[in-house]
């Protein structure tokens, strides 16, 4: 397999940019991508770790236990600096909000209107960087996220070098970069054992992603590990969409159509799994 090298002007860029003071903020989910692009942007001394910030979203109980620790605990092996940025509301509050407000529209969010992504983590996140950067003397951001071609056709025609409307203002200039968005999934996992390190258990447990247990996105493998795994959190899945009776998922199926499971047969399989220590 051929060695995955960075796009060399894209990478002069954030080189040059770095050599003037600018922060390099490493978007963590505690996902495979997000710890494949940490290995790779530490790769490559130019950038200083001073200058290097990995930013999580924690997202509660919606999230698999575990992500936010993986991003630390990389964040310190790594000696860099390392943010925790936390939304006002949950996953739940959100949903049972939005219904309260208008139970005419869908109370989940939507792949059109990701709402989840927007509330929770990017404008969570945007506001402790803010902050980090005015503390820290940055006037020049550069935002790292592992999105990958592989993974969508929608994510295939992203441009992987942007200059952010919504960061940029007068004194402070805000980039977003998708390092390894050329990235194979092989790769991802081959660079992450090169590097010594494993990636989050969920995906020894069958997961094809990670974030949040149901992802609005996810497979019906991913939604069904899930389940089993975490009947509890899948029982009030469940219940949201019974009571707003509306599915979470994209397909507009409900989760026991997609995981072919009901809340007490989710519990059951959770009894018979093995003891994870």
């Amino acid at each position: 397999m051929k060695a995955f090298t960075l796009d060399g002007a894209e990478l002069r860029l954030v080189e040059d940019l770095a050599a003037k003071g600018a922060l390099v903020v490493v978007n963590h989910s505690g996902g495979k991508d997000s710890q494949r692009m940490l290995i790779e942007l530490l790769s490559h001394a130019s950038i200083a770790r001073k200058q290097i910030l990995v930013v999580h979203a924690a997202l509660g109980d919606v999230e698999w236990p575990g992500a936010m620790e993986l991003a630390r605990d990389q964040a310190a092996a790594a000696g860099v600096a390392f943010l925790v940025a936390r939304a006002p509301k949950t996953f739940m509050q959100m949903v049972d909000r939005r219904f309260a407000a208008r139970p005419d529209v869908p109370a989940f969010p939507q792949a059109a209107n990701r709402q989840c992504t927007s509330d929770l983590k990017r404008d969570p996140i945007m506001r402790e960087v803010r902050r980090y950067a005015k503390a820290n003397g940055f006037t020049t951001i550069i935002t790292c996220m592992g999105l990958r071609a592989a993974e969508s056709p929608k994510r295939a025609k992203m441009q992987t070098w942007t200059k952010s409307t919504r960061g940029s203002v007068a004194g402070r200039n805000w980039f977003e970069w998708l390092p390894i968005h050329a990235m194979s999934t092989a790769d991802v996992f081959a660079g992450i054992a090169a590097a010594g390190q494993k990636p989050h258990y969920a995906y020894a447990l069958g997961n094809e992603r990670l974030s949040c247990v149901f992802c609005i996105l996810g497979s019906a493998n991913d939604a069904r590990n899930g389940a089993v795994h975490h009947p509890e959190l899948y029982a009030q899945y469940v219940a949201a969409e019974e009571r707003t009776g509306y599915t979470m998922h994209q397909s507009r199926k409900s989760l026991p159509q997609i995981t072919g499971l009901s809340v007490e047969q989710a519990r059951a399989e959770h009894r018979r799994l093995p003891v994870i220590q």
